[in-house]
């Protein structure tokens, strides 16, 4: 019997529509309300950015950057329309991440300054830049039809350009594509590399699921040792679910040794 992936982990696969503010490390996006919109924005970059045709001209740099905290500044204090009309600056100059900002503001629907096909056309742009966010929220709203038509081929394409730049809810995302064969052939050795990926992460759903393959051998080589090991630590992430298996695991394998 094939394990299925968690209603948890499955919920994961919303957009990640968070803000992020440069140049603050990555942190985890917050909980996915209903719709895949977060309860509050996270600040959080990607060091994935590249430059490219849309890259901010070096004398611009330096003021980008304050825009950016600044603007990051305003919209934690409430005041999102200067929130909005400084990341709008930074976006003008070509800013990978004030794009993203600028397209999640006008999907939040925290403001319609912006009109809805110029904020997809802003994530878009981000996305096509490197920024790994950007390309997550893209895949997802690509996975899901929201806003745009859906498409599992590219939902797939952009999930596995953030997952390659260690985003670890696209590595998440990725696998559970190649896990169900959604826009890509149905491959499970690929769907434990991007599970294994995101439990090193520590994403615990990633940890749950990754166990269970190696409990069942699907994908990897059947490894009951490897299995209790994540069961283990997803466990100690507080899976209540994760926690018995692990003993029941435990169990089998004390059973098989003694006998």
């Amino acid at each position: 019997m094939r394990p299925e992936p968690c209603r948890r982990t499955l919920r994961r696969l919303a957009a990640s529509l968070a803000l992020v503010a440069l140049p603050v490390m990555p942190v985890r996006a917050a909980a996915a309300a209903p719709g895949g919109v977060p309860d509050r924005p996270a600040a959080a970059a990607s060091r994935g950015t590249v430059p490219g045709p849309d890259a901010v001209r070096p004398e611009a740099i330096e003021r980008v950057r304050a825009w950016n905290r600044e603007a990051f500044e305003r919209y934690e204090a409430g005041e999102v329309a200067r929130a909005l009309a400084l990341f709008r600056r930074a976006a003008a100059e070509g800013d990978a991440s004030a794009r993203y900002n600028v397209a999640v503001i006008r999907l939040r629907d925290e403001s319609r300054a912006v009109p809805l096909e110029a904020a997809l056309a802003m994530l878009r742009a981000s996305a096509r830049a490197g920024f790994a966010p950007a390309q997550h929220m893209l895949a997802t709203m690509l996975e899901t039809g929201r806003h745009l038509p859906s498409s599992q081929p590219e939902a797939t394409g952009w999930y596995a350009r953030a997952a390659e730049q260690g985003l670890t809810d696209a590595q998440l995302a990725l696998a559970t594509q190649y896990y169900l064969g959604r826009g890509v052939a149905r491959d499970y050795a690929r769907a434990a590399h991007w599970y294994r990926r995101a439990a090193d992460g520590g994403d615990v759903g990633a940890q749950y699921l990754i166990a269970s393959m190696y409990e069942k051998g699907l994908g990897v080589p059947q490894d009951l040792r490897a299995a209790l090991e994540w069961y283990s630590v997803a466990a100690r992430q507080g899976d209540e679910a994760a926690r018995g298996l692990a003993r029941a695991l435990a169990d089998r394998i004390a059973r098989e040794r003694d006998f």
